[in-house]
């Protein structure tokens, strides 16, 4: 039974923080949804209400950076990208200010549907010069993380996630490292973020019909273990990636872009949004309408092999990691 961690992003940054006086926080007037609300009453000194200004907002951390503060912005990833996109460059990006973006809710894990689902935001962010992106997969990576992004000379987009997080790993973030969650000979599975439980259950299950699994989570999306990545794809028969974003300019791209420089040929599948916005609706359910959950995986997996193999979603959930996340209520925005 794997552990559930309730708010660990809460207790982590204020535990941070405390340590470093100079680091600020920075709220868009989305504090208690992001976790800082208590931060916020019990170290006021540290914290800023920006209110629903998120141009403003990196603005004005741009600055703070440049008089040696340590701006932590908070607020849903989606509002990081796409209303400031100018001034993330020009205050920011442009100058390498070491300000941390630590967006909450990206791709489909709220229902709040495409003006507060952060679907390509690993594309936008991974195109900007000096900018550094890292993505969590569990509850220990949310915990430890904050040092990682704090240690990078430069901007730092940091996809976080929420409320009861599964503690899949017991080691901390490292940083551009890929992560061995299986060895395998006959496919390679690259997944980040929420998709990575899925991906656990996936060759659990497919480790009974004989199908061998190699598992790397990615937490560093820019930079990339690219050794880390090739290294791996030897002797195996085919490449498949799994990520909560859309399938252009994330991690599919990532493995496509390596695979082709270094001339790896053999087959890729990539599985993610597929050139389409996601409805509003539970984690669940996405996940499953849009092919982004362990039964898709298993189905391209034996599907590239060329494989007769069929598992059914029954086995699937007898290999569930935890059952709390088949009965938890979607979240609220």
């Amino acid at each position: 039974m794997v552990e559930i961690v309730n708010r660990p992003y809460a207790s982590a940054f204020e535990t941070f923080a405390v340590a470093r006086p100079e680091v600020l926080c920075l709220s868009a007037d989305l504090t208690s949804s992001c976790e800082v609300d208590g931060f916020r009453d019990r170290h006021p000194d540290q914290f800023l209400s920006l209110g629903m200004a998120e141009q403003n907002m990196l603005s004005f951390a741009g600055g703070l950076a440049m008089q040696g503060f340590r701006p932590f912005i908070h607020t849903f990833a989606v509002f990081l990208y796409r209303r400031p996109y100018d001034q993330l460059i020009n205050s920011i990006a442009y100058s390498n200010r070491k300000v941390r973006m630590m967006g909450f809710l990206p791709g489909i894990t709220t229902p709040g549907g495409i003006t507060h689902q952060a679907i390509e935001d690993i594309a936008v962010m991974r195109a900007i010069p000096n900018m550094t992106v890292l993505e969590t997969g569990d509850a220990t990576e949310v915990e430890t993380v904050l040092e990682a992004a704090d240690a990078v000379d430069g901007p730092v987009y940091v996809r976080i996630l929420r409320g009861q997080v599964p503690r899949l790993f017991s080691t901390p973030f490292e940083f551009n490292r890929l992560r061995t969650l299986s060895d395998g000979d006959d496919v390679l599975v690259l997944t980040s973020g929420i998709c990575t439980e899925e991906a656990m259950r996936a060759a659990a299950a497919l480790s009974g019909h004989g199908i061998s699994v190699h598992h790397l989570h990615a937490s560093t999306i820019k930079p990339f273990d690219r050794d880390g990545l090739v290294a791996a794809m030897r002797g195996k028969k085919a490449v498949v990636t799994l990520e909560n974003h859309i399938i252009t300019g994330g991690l599919g791209t990532i493995a496509a872009e390596i695979m082709a420089e270094e001339g790896v040929g053999i087959p890729l599948r990539r599985l993610g949004l597929n050139d389409t916005f996601a409805h509003g609706a539970s984690r669940p359910y996405l996940m499953k309408k849009y092919r982004l959950d362990a039964k898709a995986l298993v189905d391209a997996i034996v599907s590239v092999l060329g494989h007769s193999v069929t598992i059914e979603e029954s086995e699937l959930e007898a290999v569930r990691l935890d059952e709390v996340h088949s009965s938890a209520k979607a979240e609220a925005l």
